[in-house]
């Protein structure tokens, strides 16, 4: 009877707990659904409003659609409007962290927390608006130049948009004069080159529209050119005028540095190891495109092509055959539905503003359905840098901006279910994602039986890995933007005007320049972990494929999903802290 008795009570205990256990499932369950919309809703409260406050920029992979009628505002009571916002963001998301959060929550998480502090980033601690004459170039001409760039054919609404944005020219010139109190006279020099006869420009970009702009506008257009020449060439003018009272330090310093790379880069380093990273990149790159060069001394160089339109042709064909080299090496997918990443030839009206950024369309979030673009000069021997290896073999180029570079990333990114995966913008884990993918390609065999490209492979890795050297030591005053320049020239080697171009966008922009060989560089440890611990498990094609739909995402939180390996996420925490702000 006692036997009956114990089977009888255990068996009580047993339906309870398990009635207990399937209720506080059940509560878990919908706390993580709640605690998950609600990240996903102050998720597109913020991304929305980003998409109005965030700066234009030079960089193709930040910019953002814009809404219909929309004009940037840098006026001080803006300024102090984004900073109190940001607060609010950030106490917000602060509210959520919990440790009930399922990983791809916390993961989501601090992506949203590391695309907030971003904003701190700009305002606070490079303080852009203050410091930076050329911020407000790409406030004015360089909004004006993300319309331009849109390779669909024009419609009025663009055409409208663009009008208003020039028209709006002149008012944010007067925020410029207003809020330059702490201009920083190299970049001040920089704004000033890059404003030499902009008034031409700008009539010659005019010129160019006209024949594709609705007649309607055609007095609209004429008169907001003139008044924003009129208004550039004055900025220019009272710029020069305020060069001797300009600080010529710019360096944001060590601290600072690191708090950008643990809060908004999310990568789990200190500036010196990166850059010990980085040395050790440069010379192993030096050392492979030596013995490349060695191999290939008695193979001639890579002719030029004879046309634009040849050159137009060669890419198309041989981006097929790149899609085709991937999925036959079963390296990773290509969807059927993915567009194409195309060449053309610069439309008038885009040539005088080319020197604003890189010059490509790479669709967007709602342009899913279009073909990406990049527009290329005339094939000649005197080309800048990157133009001219194109002119020889497109693949290198094309591997990096396009497929399986940034426009594959980036719309394999953009078709991700999670919003927030689909517009967390960083750079640091997409060009990342493009260098390693021309290596990968290399190693893989695509330039097999073309010796002279794979020189190409190799020298591009000589010029990123060395710009970690130039980002640290610029952004912690080691440098000045005409000894990066020189650097850059002597040791990648590389023409002086595109060596110049690049010092300057890197010294305004610390953390940029080492995206591309410390993103690469982290997918391959993330990469080798996985094989290691998949063992015969592991596909190129599956990790590949969570790479790219994950393209947005910053190395060290694929790997926590992928692997369920906390070691970077920890190192992360370790290392966060305050920024030291620039100095006044």
């Amino acid at each position: 009877m006692r036997s009956l008795r114990v089977l009888v009570t255990g068996l009580l205990l047993f339906i309870c707990s398990s009635a207990f256990s399937a209720s506080g499932d059940a509560e878990t369950e919908r706390q993580e659904a709640a605690t998950g919309q609600a990240l996903q809703e102050l998720a597109g409260r913020f991304f929305a409003w980003r998409r109005i406050q965030q700066p234009s920029q030079a960089d193709d992979i930040p910019r953002v659609e814009r809404p219909d009628g929309w004009l940037p505002d840098w006026s001080p009571d803006a300024i102090e409007s984004y900073l109190e916002q940001y607060e609010q963001f950030l106490q917000a998301a602060d509210a959520l962290d919990s440790e009930e959060l399922t990983v791809p929550q916390q993961v989501d998480l601090r992506l949203l927390k590391s695309a907030i502090q971003r904003v701190y980033w700009e305002l606070e601690v490079l303080q852009s608006p203050r410091r930076n004459p050329l911020f407000y170039v790409q406030q004015t001409l360089g909004s004006v130049f993300e319309l331009l760039l849109i390779s669909s054919p024009m419609t009025e609404s663009r055409a409208d948009n663009i009008v208003l944005r020039l028209e709006h020219i002149p008012k944010t010139l007067r925020y410029a004069r207003s809020n330059l109190d702490l201009a920083v006279r190299p970049f001040t020099d920089a704004a000033v080159d890059s404003l030499a006869g902009i008034e031409d420009r700008l009539e010659r970009m005019e010129t160019g529209l006209k024949p594709v702009f609705p007649p309607a506008l055609h007095n609209r257009l004429g008169k907001a050119v003139s008044r924003a020449g009129t208004a550039l060439e004055r900025y220019s003018t009272w710029l020069e005028k305020q060069k001797d009272t300009t600080q010529t330090a710019f360096a944001i310093g060590p601290f600072s540095y690191q708090w950008f790379l643990v809060n908004v880069a999310l990568i789990p380093h200190t500036p010196d190891e990166l850059l010990a990273q980085g040395i050790q990149a440069s010379n192993r790159a030096v050392v492979w495109e030596a013995l490349e060069h060695n191999r290939n001394r008695d193979v001639p160089q890579l002719p030029v092509f004879k046309t634009i339109e040849q050159q137009i042709r060669a890419t198309e064909h041989q981006e097929n055959e790149i899609r085709k080299f991937l999925e036959i090496h079963e390296l990773m997918t290509v969807p059927d539905s993915l567009m194409h990443y195309r060449n053309r030839p610069f439309p008038d009206y885009l040539t005088p503003l080319s020197f604003l950024g890189v010059t490509d369309d790479l669709t967007s979030e709602t342009r899913l359905d279009e073909d990406a673009v990049r527009y290329i000069a005339e094939p000649a021997e005197d080309l800048p840098y990157f133009a001219l290896s194109a002119a020889r073999d497109p693949r290198p180029l094309l591997i990096h901006e396009g497929i399986p570079g940034h426009y594959y990333q980036l719309a394999r990114s953009w078709a991700n279910p999670n919003p927030i995966r689909r517009r967390y913008i960083d750079s640091g884990i997409n060009e990342g994602i493009a260098f390693y993918a021309e290596e990968m390609l290399l190693q893989a065999g695509l330039f097999n039986f073309s010796p002279r490209s794979r020189e190409i492979i190799y020298n591009y890795a000589r010029l990123r890995a060395l710009r970690v050297e130039i980002d640290i030591r610029l952004a912690v005053g080691d440098f000045t933007i005409e000894a990066a320049a020189d650097y850059l020239a002597h040791f990648v080697p590389m023409d002086r005007e595109t060596a110049r171009e690049e010092a300057v966008f890197f010294a305004f922009n610390p953390g940029q320049a080492i995206s591309y060989q410390v993103g690469k560089s982290q997918i391959i440890d993330f990469l080798a972990d996985a094989r290691r611990e998949m063992g015969d498990d592991f596909s190129l094609r599956d990790f590949h494929d969570f790479l790219m739909l994950n393209g947005n995402v910053p190395v060290a939180l694929q790997r926590w999903e992928y692997l369920g390996r906390e070691d970077f996420v920890l190192r992360l925490d370790a290392l966060g802290g305050k920024p030291v702000t620039v100095p006044q």
